[in-house]
This record gives C-alpha cells, sequence and structure tokens, in this order.
C-alpha cells in the first residue's frame, strides 16, 4: 500500500467519508472542502497518522499548507518519514 493509499484511508476514517474516500487523488483539496475536515478532525488525523508511520507530529510542524491537498500531506508524511 503507498503511502497516499495509507493517508486516504486515515481520512476515511477519521472524517468518516465512506466511499467518498474512493474519490480523493493528490490534488484533491482537504480543508475547506470537506465539511468534515474540521479543527477537531485534524487533530484526529494527526493522532492516525503518528499511530500508523511511527513518527510525533511537533507543533511547529503543522501549518494550513499541509492540509491543502491530499498530496501536500502526502509529502508532509514522506519528509516525517525520511527525518
Amino acid at each position: 500500500m503507498t503511502t497516499l493509499e495509507q493517508v486516504r484511508a486515515i481520512l476515511r476514517d477519521a472524517l468518516s467519508l465512506g466511499s467518498r474516500a474512493d474519490g480523493l487523488d493528490a490534488p484533491s483539496p482537504l480543508l475547506g472542502a470537506i465539511p468534515e475536515f474540521d479543527s477537531m478532525a485534524v487533530v484526529a488525523v494527526l493522532t492516525m497518522l503518528e499511530d500508523q508511520f511511527g513518527f510525533t507530529v511537533e507543533d511547529d510542524e503543522v501549518s494550513a499548507d499541509v492540509f491543502q491537498t491530499l498530496g501536500a500531506l502526502v509529502e508532509f508524511v514522506d519528509w516525517k518519514l525520511s527525518a
């Protein structure tokens, strides 16, 4: 399973998107485009990413840019994994 597929699955679960998550690809916008993606969902997604991938996200690493698109979120995960 690719990082994109794993992150998409996390979004599906965290946001209860069901089959709507299947339509998400790298350029798909997240913040502001998915009503379920509010501040509490951001915390849930970050927690699930930490659990799934085994890294810790520091407060200063989180910005709206990370959640602009699915691709941006995947790039963030890849960056954390390479650190």
